[in-house]
């Protein structure tokens, strides 16, 4: 729901991660100007309808060209651009986004769970971020709330995160963090990843008391240990064939296949039926410039 809201509103996830009571996201808001631009013109309009199923439903949208329609055909050009402004004043904004996000997560949850009534009372906060190292640090901030929380080891485990999906296989998560450290996401697979590796750990050190004692109300910051930091950094932020495999096998959430490349191509002709693309590709390797392992998706 978060990606679909920030497609639709223009909105840039770079990272996030979402904790039982509360969540955070990263995100890059656009020039709103230059962004409407690609609904001005001949063509705007339709750009625009095609841009609503992001979250429309057929019929919805079936219904709001009915109304554009009928203006039409009134003569009420006018009436026309007001709805259609009804859509774009909601773009390129950050405090809408969350809004939105809220409601329809509060209503999906609300049905699911048989109650009423809001999920969040406050409002959200929000910081405005600049620049390469703040944003790396912000990144690593989000990322690290399960290693705080004592939920997991490693942030790579926790499924909810941006640094979770990114290392799950994620093209759009991997997108996102490479922009918050300022790289080409080209890169992600080379040295992105092992880098953001790196400044995770140095980052979520455990901040030990000065004395066994700590004063009232003051806790020990959890994090990662000196011992998990030095493996970390002997790898070089490299994570091993096996780390790799077995987080990519726990974000599986559709058909796949792994093994060697007869046997993906093999399967892949076999279930093409079963897939919405039925122009599979040819199998790829798990890594680039590995020909040991291959995939039928990524």
């Amino acid at each position: 729901m978060m990606w679909r809201m920030a497609a639709f509103s223009g909105v840039e996830v770079l990272t996030y991660v979402v904790m039982d009571n509360h969540f955070h996201v990263l995100a890059k808001v656009p020039d709103r100007e230059k962004w409407l631009r690609k609904f001005e013109g001949d063509e705007g309009e339709g750009r625009l309808l095609k841009h609503l199923a992001t979250v429309y439903s057929q019929k919805f949208l079936a219904q709001l060209s009915g109304e554009i329609a009928t203006f039409r055909e009134q003569g009420n050009e006018r009436a026309v651009g007001e709805l259609l402004d009804r859509f774009k004043k909601r773009f390129c904004d950050i405090s809408l986004f969350v809004k939105e996000l809220k409601e329809r997560f509060s209503r999906w949850f609300n049905k699911q769970k048989g109650r009423r009534g809001t999920l969040w009372m406050d409002r959200f906060k929000s910081v405005l971020v600049d620049g390469e190292e703040a944003l790396a640090t912000m990144a690593a901030y989000i990322d690290l709330n399960p290693v705080r929380a004592g939920i997991e080891d490693d942030p790579m485990l926790y499924e909810w995160s941006g640094y979770g999906e990114a290392v799950g296989g994620s093209r759009r998560a991997r997108r996102g963090l490479c922009k918050a450290l300022s790289l080409p996401q080209e890169v992600w697979e080379g040295r992105g990843m092992a880098r953001y590796r790196l400044f995770l750990y140095d980052e979520g050190l455990s901040v030990e008391p000065e004395s066994k004692s700590l004063g009232k109300g003051k806790t020990k910051r959890g994090g990662f240990t000196l011992a998990a930091r030095t493996k970390v950094v002997a790898r070089a932020g490299k994570l091993s064939r096996g780390q790799d495999l077995r987080k990519r096998v726990a974000s599986f959430t559709a058909g796949v296949a792994v093994g060697g490349k007869d046997f993906v191509a093999e399967v892949a002709t076999r279930y093409r039926g079963a897939f919405k693309r039925k122009n599979l590709r040819q199998p790829r390797p798990y890594t680039r410039g590995d020909e040991g392992v291959f995939v039928m998706r990524e």
